[in-house]
């Protein structure tokens, strides 16, 4: 009984924790920019619209969301197209030097390639479109799928495979119509995952984004100047830029915790 009453007072201390930060930018999306900055101002204030209507009147956040969601999609789907049956293939035949090949990708810091990529998408004439965007956030998405996806694959039960083949399935014929379909909650968790990762990169869009393919946490960027910061209008932007993952996060609950614990044992 004191285990258990420990272990709730602990979720609840840790879920203000994580909590408070955006309880806090969402009220702040309501107050003036003096309330906002004064410190006796809480949670209780006369809440104001105004720093909506200003935010979603010249349509730049619009546009920026717009954009996010584009950039998003299209690396996840891209990245997923890539990442799953290299998954699959690394988890099946034991190609774990392939795969720790691709998580040298994750170790590098990606700052350190930006010169480098930037030197060379300049030289294709790609700055500035969505394709140098899309490429380089499939530079993160498609080594998080395949790493996620890895352990899923391996905890699937390879006798169901084996049964395809015998059946007059090939080898990548198994993976479509058997294992595919079974790794379905996992590719669905990755997937999610990596949009997510997509929809907050902030550097890779500062730099190779121009002012008409530039994302969500770029334009949150433009409400901080030299002399000052809006604060309501940067709170406010960035609430209707935390809203769409916020619901992806509920509604998906389930998926995500399904996919993150399907790969957590091997059959």
């Amino acid at each position: 009984m004191r285990l258990s009453w420990l272990r709730a007072v602990v979720i609840v201390v840790v879920s203000l924790v994580f909590a408070l930060p955006i309880v806090w930018m969402f009220a702040a999306a309501f107050k003036t920019n003096v309330q906002v900055t004064d410190p006796s101002v809480g949670l209780f204030f006369t809440p104001t619209l105004e720093n909506f209507g200003n935010v979603l009147a010249d349509g730049e956040i619009l546009a920026a969301l717009r954009n996010s969601l584009l950039v998003g999609v299209v690396s996840t789907v891209l990245s997923a197209v890539i990442a799953v049956p290299a998954a699959w293939a690394v988890g099946r035949f034991g190609m774990h030097r392939t795969g720790s090949l691709v998580l040298v990708a994750r170790i590098v810091p990606a700052v350190s390639l930006l010169v480098p990529w930037y030197y060379l998408f300049a030289q294709a004439g790609l700055v500035g479109s969505y394709a140098v965007l899309i490429l380089s956030h499939m530079f993160v998405s498609v080594p998080l799928i395949l790493w996620i996806m890895i352990g899923f694959f391996e905890g699937l039960p390879v006798e169901l495979e084996e049964a395809g083949r015998t059946d007059g399935l090939t080898a990548f014929g198994a993976f479509l119509r058997i294992a595919l379909p079974l790794a379905a909650p996992g590719t669905a968790t990755a997937s999610v995952l990596a949009f997510v990762a997509s929809w907050n990169n902030f550097m890779f869009a500062l730099i190779f984004s121009d002012e008409e393919t530039q994302t969500a946490p770029v334009t949150l960027f433009n409400f901080i100047s030299y002399a000052s910061t809006d604060w309501g209008g940067l709170m406010a932007a960035a609430s209707l830029m935390t809203v769409p993952v916020v619901i992806a996060a509920i509604f998906g609950q389930r998926y995500l915790v399904a996919g993150l614990t399907a790969g957590a044992t091997k059959g």
